[in-house]
């Protein structure tokens, strides 16, 4: 088994949201996207963000949020916000320092310093 895709429900436009996730990740929406459905990553053979609109969003659902990992997190907060992102709250807890914000939809992501980052 291995994670194919991370996917995110989306009430407005699906490519505009992947739009900010690209930017975000420093790279482009896959070819295709449409306000209905895009991905960002399939090309770069990494974990994919699948972006799909739907009517309404089911109450009770799990939650999914994406952590991404930086080697300066405060100056991609910064950038993250600037991209429309809303900042949440700053944690330090069990050895690890994150950041969480919302994405322009109000999904949760986080950003953390990491190996390899």
């Amino acid at each position: 088994m291995k994670i194919a895709n991370i996917t995110i429900d989306c009430s407005g436009d699906a490519s505009a949201l992947a739009g900010f996730y690209a930017e975000l990740l420093r790279t482009e929406v896959d070819e295709g996207a449409s306000p209905y459905f895009a991905t960002v990553g399939r090309r770069a053979g990494s974990v994919t963000l699948m972006f799909i609109r739907v009517p309404d969003r089911t109450p009770g659902k799990n939650s999914v949020h994406v952590d991404l990992h930086a080697a300066d997190v405060p100056a991609e907060v910064e950038r993250a916000v600037g991209l429309g992102a809303k900042h949440v709250k700053d944690f330090d807890e069990y050895g690890a320092v994150w950041t969480t914000l919302t994405d322009p939809e109000g999904n949760l992501f986080d950003i953390g310093a990491g190996a390899g980052s």
